[in-house]
């Protein structure tokens, strides 16, 4: 019980900062920092000759883009092509593709692809590596090893499947030009196949509040928040001072951005830019997703606490808001509550009428949760109940991912690439409750831990309905429906539509 209380003051805190200090006292990014558009000519901000003509090269910075990828033949030219279409004087931005495949022949698309941009003038780089050590940090490091990316400014770096606008550029870095102590400009995920299925709709839920409460509390109190590791800007000497990247979890955007503001350096979360991007539309790929960011959190917790503790120069409140609230709260607290109490607790309890549950902790906290979700998410109040239902589930997941890293058991740095869709994303997609299966398939999709637990919340459920006095047992059901949905696959599309 003393977890849900500190679960939900935590929610109710970051909810109410958000509110206050976005929609009632209207504390912009523009407004608490400095931002002046960079001067772009009379022609307009897509008018790219006369930018360059315009200012002299000393008034735009020298822009690295970044490109880490892996085996994405559905989703790399919507990548490349967004970022070489991006606003900047040509001499002025550095394209870099940092492409680890392992298959031959998407590797040659790949290089291809770069070769043919480069022949119309488009500074791109095309860079591999021998091995794939460092997974996306171990890329992201060795990129930064060239001597044409040590001499840029600033870094942008987009995921395989972010498509930023035109104009991402000159709208992020005008406040990292004119505030010297922002580190990095972190802007909002959009995604381009939030309607695919019910399982997409629900991410899109949990990550639309995740940035509008989270990073958006983050930045107005702290100026601190997790980098999201994509669609993003640093400051190339930020990464310098907080010793470049690292492969020693499976969460190095999470790693690097802890280290940089143990530094000193500011962060800045801007909600108005927002990049289009791609969810995982399969259980399966989901759930390896939240298993690396899981995992990855709780690990890096656990390699970080004395660091920060011994931090010279860092006041107390930060050692305390990164401690306590961005990783004891959200990363360890928060996914082995939810499984615990809703999942073990409540429905044991029905089965041991010495075990008392206040209603407060039964009602009150779980609702009061809900509430400060739907508010963020007004269009979706209608799946609440099924996002409640997902959610619960995938705390299995969660818990166990957080137990992993904090123990470093041996899954602590699996890293599976999130497969992608791409131009596909509009095709009819194969539902698995509508289309038949193989065998091997069937196999396949099936989660015995889900339909263990499923069976466990069933038995709990029927001897309330029977026996019991508590009257619990629609809830329970309802719990035990979800695990046996999800534990048959019946979640999400059957492929990712290759």
């Amino acid at each position: 019980m003393a977890m849900s209380v500190v679960l939900v003051l935590e929610v109710a805190y970051m909810s109410l900062v958000s509110l206050v200090a976005i929609k009632l006292l209207r504390r912009l990014p523009e407004r608490r920092y400095k931002w002046e558009p960079i001067a772009v000519g009379s022609g307009g901000v897509d008018d790219e000759e006369a930018a360059g003509a315009a200012c002299g090269p000393e008034e735009f910075p020298l822009v690295l883009v970044q490109i880490p990828m892996y085996n994405e033949k559905e989703v790399y030219k919507l990548s490349i092509g967004a970022a070489c279409a991006l606003t900047w004087p040509p001499d002025r931005i550095i394209i870099q593709v940092l492409d680890d495949s392992t298959d031959p022949a998407i590797k040659d698309l790949v290089e291809l692809e770069c070769k043919d941009l480069a022949r119309k003038n488009i500074n791109i780089k095309y860079e591999i590596r021998g091995n794939r050590k460092g997974y996306k940090a171990g890329a992201l490091k060795k990129g930064m090893e060239h001597t044409y990316a040590q001499q840029c400014d600033f870094v942008a770096i987009f995921d395989a499947d972010f498509q930023p606008e035109s104009d991402f550029l000159l709208r992020t870095i005008p406040f990292l030009v004119h505030n010297p102590k922002i580190a990095l400009v972190q802007t909002r995920w959009e995604f381009v196949n939030y309607d695919v299925c019910l399982m997409t709709r629900i991410q899109k839920m949990s990550l639309d509040y995740h940035f509008k409460v989270e990073q958006e509390s983050g930045s107005s109190m702290h100026a601190f928040f997790g980098f999201n590791g994509t669609a993003g800007v640093w400051r190339l000497s930020a990464i310098n001072e907080a010793g470049g990247w690292k492969d020693r979890t499976t969460v190095e955007d999470m790693d690097l951005a802890v280290r940089a503001s143990l530094k000193g350096w500011l962060f800045l979360y801007v909600g108005d830019i927002r990049v289009k991007s791609e969810l995982p539309s399969t259980f399966k790929t989901y759930r390896y997703q939240q298993h690396r960011w899981t995992c990855g959190a709780a690990n890096l917790f656990r390699k970080m606490a004395k660091e920060i503790v011994k931090s010279k120069g860092v006041s107390i409140w930060k050692k305390l808001h990164l401690l306590y609230s961005f990783f004891f709260v959200r990363r360890v607290i928060a996914p082995l509550l939810t499984f615990l109490f809703y999942c073990i607790v409540i429905p044991l309890s029905v089965m041991v009428p010495e075990v008392s549950i206040p209603v407060w902790g039964m009602v009150y906290i779980p609702t009061a949760i809900t509430i400060m979700n739907a508010i963020r998410n007004p269009r979706s109040l209608h799946l609440m109940p099924l996002w409640i239902l997902f959610e619960n589930v995938m705390s299995m997941h969660r818990m166990r991912a957080a137990l992993t890293g904090l123990f470093e058991t041996m899954y602590v740095n699996e890293w599976v690439v999130t497969e992608k869709v791409g131009d596909h994303v509009n095709d009819k997609l194969e539902v698995p409750l509508l289309e038949p299966l193989k065998p091997t398939d069937c196999v396949e999709r099936i989660y015995i831990p889900e339909l263990v637990v499923a069976f466990y919340l069933l038995v709990c459920a029927s001897y309330d309905f029977v026996l019991g006095a508590k009257h619990y047992y629609l809830f329970i059901y309802l719990q035990a429906f979800a695990f046996v949905v999800l534990g048959f696959g019946f979640a999400g599309t059957s492929t990712p539509c290759s």
